[in-house]
């Protein structure tokens, strides 16, 4: 069950993972991107907090809908409208209390939606290659926070092709991608809260 305590410490724990490794995030896009996407997903965390009283006390899709919505508006570059995205299709897809299966279930639907949002596909170094192993994980009864990891650090020999790193061709070649291990740091974030994201929640 996803109660109300259960939303605010989910909010609190991935609050605390973007404040807490936006440096090792910002360092990772500086070699790659822009340089932004640390503090982006900081100040971004940073507002959903803010709102924890106000969004841990609605139904479960109402909430994720309020955090994609504040992503969206808080989040600067691509990675605020790619998590807003994945959020607010998590919001549509997910039953208030969901199970193991739903979570797959809904997270398959959200990678359709992010495709679709940032026109790429898994390979091409981005968020997408740890959330297709998790969900992957998820169907499978594997652990998705080793999924979530090995793959962020799959992305370190793959040749970016979409996104900023995109223009760097073959020299983004040997950097972790900064949104697949944003990705990998929300899904252990998660799956803390959720007790490894367990059937019957």
């Amino acid at each position: 069950m996803i109660d109300e305590a259960k939303k605010r410490a989910l909010i609190e724990a991935m609050a605390a993972a973007m404040i807490g490794h936006a440096e090792e995030l910002t360092a990772l896009d500086q070699a790659i991107g822009d340089g932004d996407h640390g503090l982006n997903m900081k100040r971004g965390f940073e507002a959903v907090l803010a709102d924890n009283d106000v969004i841990a006390a609605k139904p479960l899709p109402d909430a994720l809908k309020a955090i994609g919505t504040t992503l969206v508006m808080k989040v600067g570059g691509a990675s605020g409208p790619l998590y807003g995205t994945l959020a607010l299709a998590l919001a549509k897809e997910l039953p208030a209390d969901p199970s193991r299966d739903d979570l797959a279930r809904a997270l398959r639907g959200a990678i359709a939606a992010v495709k679709a949002r940032g026109k790429s596909e898994s390979g091409q170094k981005t968020m997408l290659d740890v959330l297709e192993p998790v969900a992957a994980a998820l169907e499978s009864g594997a652990d998705p926070v080793a999924a979530a990891n090995g793959a962020a650090e799959a992305t370190i020999p793959l040749k970016a092709i979409r996104g900023r790193a995109a223009f760097l061709g073959d020299r983004s070649i040997g950097h972790m991608d900064p949104g697949a291990r944003s990705s990998a740091l929300l899904v252990a974030a998660i799956a803390g809260v959720l007790g490894g994201i367990s059937d019957g929640g």
